[in-house]
């Protein structure tokens, strides 16, 4: 670990867009919280902060998405039905999803973009580094995602980027990294924002997570705005590689998007046939139904 390097304590899930892909199930239901079998999507990747030993998350979010505070706040009216009911085990359960850590909400009262989501954060996470999860990618593993992200910080203080193989194919439907390894380790070069297969510099996709320097916060305040004026990330990781190191580790879990109907779908049938108490059954259901 590089000596007198901050510690990763805080992370930031941004929650505030509309969702309008999964209208008109999203028109009262933020899609963060559809279920992936039996747990919201943002709670996946409230777990997955935890397990990386992060214990502070800011969530920003939007209008409309109160059930999300909701969620990882006490129903004390729900808890005595269930310990009326001796419903021992789903109270323990839920009483887990309190205990989980300390977790803030930030509105972001228009939707500019993914970095200006980041940007609302600035005050609450000060001078430190931070996690940034985006909710649409799930990532199933043994080792948390986020927690490779954060030793490789520490071995490098640098910001990192989590980056997976796509095919060439999907290479404009993401962006996409130069690199260089230097002793095993992946040093970012520069990225392009959804280039055309031809002029993709790697096939290495940026997924969804990301540990960040502090500094990005300038760079976030000081660019323009960008494509469907929004405030880009991408643009901001930009010049911070310019003016810093960048590192990026390549995912070693499976990467699953639940963006849209159908990758959700299959998100939900890749978890539960990862869980013990649900493969099982689902397997028989699968081999009957063909």
């Amino acid at each position: 670990m590089v000596k007198d390097l901050k510690q990763v304590r805080k992370a930031v899930i941004p929650a505030a867009g509309l969702g309008t892909r999964f209208l008109p199930a999203t028109k009262a239901v933020p899609k963060e919280m559809f279920p992936v079998v039996d747990k919201p999507a943002i709670q996946y990747l409230v777990e997955e902060a935890v397990a990386s030993g992060i214990d502070d998350i800011i969530i920003v979010t939007g209008k409309d998405k109160r059930a999300i505070e909701d969620h990882f706040d006490r129903n004390l009216e729900l808890y005595d039905k269930l310990e009326k009911k001796q419903k021992k085990d789903t109270l323990n359960e839920l009483k887990k999803i309190d205990a989980l850590a300390d977790i803030h909400f930030i509105r972001q009262k228009e939707a500019l973009g993914l970095g200006h989501a980041v940007l609302c954060a600035k005050k609450h996470i000060g001078g430190e580094p931070f996690a940034v999860l985006l909710g649409d990618d799930l990532i199933l593993s043994r080792k948390p995602e986020l927690k490779h992200l954060i030793d490789i910080y520490n071995r490098h203080n640098a910001s990192v980027l989590c980056v997976a193989p796509v095919s060439k194919k999907e290479v404009s439907s993401y962006g996409v990294i130069k690199y260089k390894k230097e002793q095993g380790d992946i040093v970012v070069k520069g990225m392009v924002e959804k280039p055309p297969a031809n002029k993709a510099p790697s096939n290495l996709a940026i997924v969804g997570r990301y540990l960040l320097k502090p500094e990005v916060f300038g760079i976030l305040e000081e660019i323009p705005f960008g494509k469907g004026n929004e405030l880009q990330l991408t643009d901001a990781l930009k010049v911070l590689n310019e003016i810093d190191k960048v590192m990026a580790h390549e995912i070693e879990g499976k990467w699953l998007t639940v963006g849209d109907e159908l990758n959700y779908l299959k998100a939900a049938l890749i978890y539960s046939l990862a869980r013990d108490d649900t493969r099982k059954d689902v397997l028989s259901f699968i081999k009957n139904l063909i």
